[in-house]
């Protein structure tokens, strides 16, 4: 794939991400991620080390607004290197903003985030 097209779906991954997550959507938010991936970092002060199905389970119970309704979320750069990619995005959710990493790979053709760290901003991050 030329590296328009790979910069293109490693954009859709995060954009599934995003609606997946501030939307709830479940199934989207899911399948950005590969099975195993890993979210961890502070929320509201206390450290959180979460799988995908955990992490989509607080998605779900979060709710979210109707799809199509406007958020604050942004891909800040993209680092490819052959078939790993390192995405900082940042992102407005339950109330804070987020500065997230997501590390993400190409396996059977396809991107997917297996490795999420964030900082909350409002949770000062560094207990």
């Amino acid at each position: 794939m030329p590296a328009g097209q790979e910069l293109e779906a490693i954009r859709q991954v995060a954009i599934d991400y995003f609606e997946g997550m501030i939307y709830a959507d479940v199934a989207r938010l899911t399948n950005a991620f590969f099975p195993q991936a890993l979210i961890v970092g502070h929320f509201r002060g206390a450290l959180e080390s979460d799988s995908v199905e955990a992490f989509a389970a607080s998605v779900a119970a979060a709710g979210g607004p109707p799809p199509g309704t406007p958020y604050r979320a942004a891909i800040v750069s993209i680092d490819v290197a052959g078939d790993i990619a390192s995405v900082k995005v940042t992102n407005d959710y339950l109330g804070t903003s987020f500065t997230d990493y997501l590390t993400m790979l190409k396996h059977q053709g396809r991107w997917r985030i297996v490795n999420k760290v964030f900082y909350d901003h409002a949770g000062d991050g560094t207990a």
